[in-house]
C-alpha cells in the first residue's frame, strides 16, 4: 500500500483521467513553440559541424585526430564510453524500478527511455569512426567468409562490444516503443488531421485497449523488462573489459566491471535529472514531476556517489598496498599530482564530493541547485572517462614513448555533432510523442494523490 503521508504525493491536483490525457498531450496538440524551433536550428548546426568533421575523418584519415602512437584512444573512446553510460539511464531507471514496483518512476521513465535510445545511437558511431576505414565496418558482422563461420576474432572484447551494444540498442528500443503503444493510440483518438490520425494509427498497431490486449501487453512488458535487465550489467561490463584485459597500469584491475556499471548508472541518472527538471519547467509539469520525484533521484545519486568515492579510494589504496611501481606512478604521479591532476580532481570533486550535498533536504528541494549539481555530475563522469583513457596511455612502461594528447578541432566537431543528434532526438521526442506515460500515471493516480493523503489525516 502506498502511504502518501510517509512517501509524499506523486500526482498533484487531484487529476481526473481526462485531465491526465489532456495535460500530457497538450504539447503535441499545441502550435510549435518558438523556443523549439530555435533549439532545433542550433542542434542542426551542431549536427552539420559533426557531419563535416566525420567527412574530414573519412576522407583524410584518422590522423586528423589528436591521437598518436602512444595514445591510440582519444576522444573517440572517451565519448563512446560516456554516451554508453548515459544510455544506461533509461534501462536502469525503467526496468529496475519497474521490476521493483516503484510507483514514482511512472512520470519519468518515458523520457529516460527515449534518452537511452538516442544516446546509444550516438555511442555506436564512435567505434565505426575509430576504425579509420569505415568502409571495412562489415568485418564486425557475421558474413560468410573464408576465415570461418563466425567473426574474425571471437575472443576479443571488441567483438562482444558489438554484440552487447547492438543487443542493448534493440532491446531498449523495443521496450520503449511497446510502452508507447497505448499512448500513441490516445494521440490517434484525439487527432483532428486525417494524416496525423493515419500515422498514429499505424504506430499504435490498431490498439483498442480491450481487457485481453491489456493482459498481453502487461505480460510482454514484464518479460521484456526481465530480459533487458541483465543487459544493463553486461553492456558496461563488456566495455570495461576493453580496458581490464590489458596490462596497462591503471587498467589491469578486477574492479572495473562493477566500477563501470555503477558509473554508467550514475551518469545516466544525472542526465535524467537534468532532463526532467527542464521538462518540468518548460512544459509546466509541476503536478506530474513533483519535488518527490526529484528528491527520489537525488537520494539515489547520493548513494551511488558514495559507491563512486569508495571505488576511487579503493583504486588509490590498492595501487599503494600492492607496491607496484607502475601502478603507483600512474595513480599518484600522473593522475593525482601529475600532468592530469586537474582532470583527476575535477572527477573526484564532481562525482564523489558535490553530490553529497544531497544529504540536505533544503538542497534537494531547491531545483536550481539540484539542476546545477546534475550538470556537475555529467561533467565529472566525462572527466572520469578522460582520466581512465588518457592517463594510462600517455605514460606507459617506456618513457621514450611518452606523449601528450590534445583533441583536435575535428574530434571536437564530432563530439559536438553527437550532442546535436542527442538534442535533436530529445526535441523530436518532446514534440511528437507523449513524454509522460499516460496509462502508467493513470494506474497510480488514485492511491498517490492529495485525496488519498487526506484520508489518512
Amino acid at each position: 500500500m502506498y502511504l502518501t503521508d510517509a512517501r509524499g504525493i506523486l500526482i498533484k491536483g487531484n487529476k481526473t483521467y481526462s485531465q491526465v490525457s489532456g495535460d500530457v498531450l497538450r504539447p503535441l496538440e499545441a502550435k510549435t513553440p518558438r523556443w523549439w524551433l530555435v533549439a532545433t536550428f542550433i542542434s542542426s548546426l551542431a549536427i552539420a559541424w559533426g557531419i563535416y568533421s566525420i567527412y574530414v575523418t573519412i576522407s583524410t584519415g584518422i590522423g586528423t585526430w589528436g591521437i598518436n602512437n602512444n595514445v591510440g584512444w582519444g576522444w573517440g573512446i572517451i565519448n563512446f564510453v560516456w554516451w554508453i553510460g548515459i544510455g544506461h539511464a533509461g534501462t536502469a531507471f525503467s526496468i529496475f524500478l519497474f521490476i521493483l514496483r516503484q510507483k514514482w518512476r511512472t512520470s519519468i521513465n518515458r523520457a529516460a527511455e527515449a534518452m537511452t535510445v538516442v544516446a546509444v545511437i550516438c555511442a555506436g558511431m564512435y567505434p565505426l569512426l575509430h576504425m579509420g576505414r569505415v568502409w571495412d565496418a562489415f568485418f564486425i558482422l557475421p558474413y560468410p567468409n573464408t576465415r570461418g563461420p563466425l567473426w574474425d576474432n571471437f575472443n576479443s572484447p571488441l567483438f562482444w562490444d558489438v554484440v552487447a551494444i547492438s543487443t542493448y540498442l534493440m532491446a531498449s528500443a523495443v521496450f520503449w516503443y511497446i510502452g508507447m503503444i497505448p499512448d500513441l493510440a490516445a494521440v490517434r483518438e484525439r487527432a483532428t488531421s486525417k494524416i496525423k490520425k493515419a500515422v498514429y494509427s499505424i504506430l499504435s498497431f490498431g490498439w483498442v485497449g480491450t481487457a485481453k490486449a491489456w493482459l498481453r501487453y502487461e505480460t510482454a512488458a514484464i518479460l521484456l523488462g526481465g530480459l533487458a535487465a541483465p543487459l544493463v550489467v553486461s553492456v558496461h561490463s563488456v566495455v570495461s573489459m576493453d580496458f581490464a584485459t590489458s596490462v596497462m597500469p591503471g587498467w589491469h584491475t578486477t574492479i572495473f566491471p562493477p566500477y563501470f556499471v555503477v558509473g554508467a548508472i550514475f551518469s545516466g541518472f544525472g542526465m535524467v535529472l537534468t532532463l526532467m527538471i527542464l521538462v518540468r519547467k518548460i512544459f509546466h509539469y509541476e503536478d506530474y514531476v513533483t519535488e518527490r520525484h526529484v528528491d527520489a533521484i537525488a537520494r539515489i545519486l547520493t548513494f551511488i556517489s558514495l559507491i563512486m568515492g569508495t571505488a576511487y579510494a579503493t583504486e588509490l589504496f590498492m595501487a599503494w598496498y600492492a607496491g607496484g611501481e607502475y601502478e603507483m606512478f600512474t595513480f599518484m604521479k600522473n593522475r593525482a599530482t601529475g600532468d592530469y591532476a586537474l582532470a583527476f580532481w575535477t572527477m573526484i570533486t564532481c562525482n564523489a564530493i558535490i553530490p553529497q550535498l544531497f544529504w540536505f533536504k533544503k538542497i534537494r528541494h531547491n531545483l536550481i541547485i539540484v539542476f546545477i549539481i546534475s550538470l556537475f555530475i555529467n561533467l565529472g563522469m566525462w572527466f572520469e572517462r578522460y582520466v581512465i583513457v588518457v592517463t594510462s596511455m600517455s605514460k606507459d612502461f617506456l618513457p621514450a614513448s611518452w606523449a601528450q594528447y590534445k583533441p583536435t578541432i575535428t574530434e571536437i566537431g564530432i563530439f559536438v555533432g553527437t550532442l546535436g543528434i542527442f538534442a535533436l532526438g530529445v526535441l523530436l521526442f518532446f514534440r511528437y510523442i507523449p513524454m509522460i506515460s499516460i496509462h502508467e500515471v493513470k494506474a497510480i493516480i488514485k492511491p498517490t494523490t492529495e485525496t488519498n493523503s487526506r484520508k489518512h489525516e
